[in-house]
């Protein structure tokens, strides 16, 4: 299982992608950094966000844990996964079962990280600023 300073900012990334792919199909982030202090994501976007956009991120993103989700997990088959998640950032030589993580009903991911048991633990989400680069988007983001 992989170790991360912060099991809170590790979820916030699961629930940034989800929010991610819900207002704007972008799919979940390429690439990530996730530290205690200050985190970031990559994806691949046309554009910077609008400080509108960004505010709207941050609202729906304290709303999932302020709702104080159950965050679970299960084993299911890589065929049934493929069908209904992103499998996109999986290794090669992935076995036929996956561990996918649940954050209630917002979000379903494969992941071999550790969570927090419940959104209500993980304290307010703040995005710190964003950046566009060669169609990519950058969210720097920190808990408080």
């Amino acid at each position: 299982m992989k170790e991360y300073a912060d099991l809170g900012m590790h979820t916030a990334e699961h629930i940034l992608n989800q929010t991610m792919v819900r207002m704007f199909g972008c799919g979940r982030s390429f690439s990530s950094h996730i530290e205690k202090k200050k985190s970031k994501c990559d994806y691949k976007f046309g554009r910077n966000l609008t400080a509108e956009e960004t505010a709207e991120i941050e609202k729906r993103v304290n709303e999932v844990i302020k709702a104080d989700a159950i965050v679970s997990e299960e084993l299911i088959s890589k065929e049934e996964a493929a069908g209904k998640l992103d499998l996109g950032r999986l290794p090669e030589g992935t076995g036929d079962k996956l561990r996918v993580i649940r954050i209630g009903d917002y979000d379903a991911c494969p992941c071999i990280g550790k969570h927090v048991a419940s959104t209500g633990e993980i304290g307010g989400f703040r995005i710190v600023s964003s950046s566009f680069e060669d169609g990519v988007l950058r969210l720097r983001f920190k808990l408080t």
